[in-house]
């Protein structure tokens, strides 16, 4: 079992390279819509084109990364001793890593 915890964590790594790009619409359609709203942040001032577009780009790319993480994910778990409710979020943490990684270095 400890060869497939290896294989996790690569797979989870390799998913989080792309992963960044979903990450960053989810920001950037969080601070120039609700956040924004509620004064938290400021919006872009070039941003005068509303919602719709931010939607009909990002529900599209965020539930193919969803999609792909669930089935990259869903038989390497199966090989591991954890259940999913353990998987998933150690899994989404190490997906997690490159934008941690490009948010120091950047």
């Amino acid at each position: 079992m400890r060869k497939w915890t290896g294989i996790a964590v690569g797979v989870n790594l390799l998913l989080g390279i792309p992963g960044v790009v979903p990450v960053w619409m989810i920001w950037y359609f969080a601070t120039n819509g609700p956040l924004a709203s509620l004064g938290w942040t400021q919006r872009e001032p070039t941003e005068n084109d509303g919602i719709l577009p931010m939607l009909l780009i990002g529900v599209p790319v965020l539930t193919v990364s969803v999609l792909l993480w669930v089935l990259a994910n869903w038989p390497v778990r199966h090989r591991t001793t954890l259940s999913w409710w353990r998987y998933a979020p150690a899994a989404l943490l190490v997906t997690l890593i490159p934008t941690f990684t490009l948010m120091i270095i950047l």
